[in-house]
């Protein structure tokens, strides 16, 4: 796996944008952000979609969210 299809936990989503997991996965099932389900049915998130989320600074839509 490289970099680009590494996968994040809510948990590590929620410390860069400093929310709660909760809040990540409200993101989530909104659409606001991808995500796809382990086969122990745990939620996790595409590292590149976050990182790029993150470095264009679209906190305004997420924010929304909280």
């Amino acid at each position: 796996m490289s970099n680009q299809d590494e996968l994040m936990t809510p948990g590590e989503v929620a410390r860069l944008f400093a929310v709660d997991p909760k809040t990540v996965s409200r993101w989530a099932n909104a659409g606001k952000i991808s995500s796809v389900k382990t086969i122990g049915g745990h939620r996790r998130l595409l590292a590149s979609e976050i990182r790029a989320k993150l470095a264009a600074n679209q906190l305004g839509d997420l924010e929304d969210m909280r």
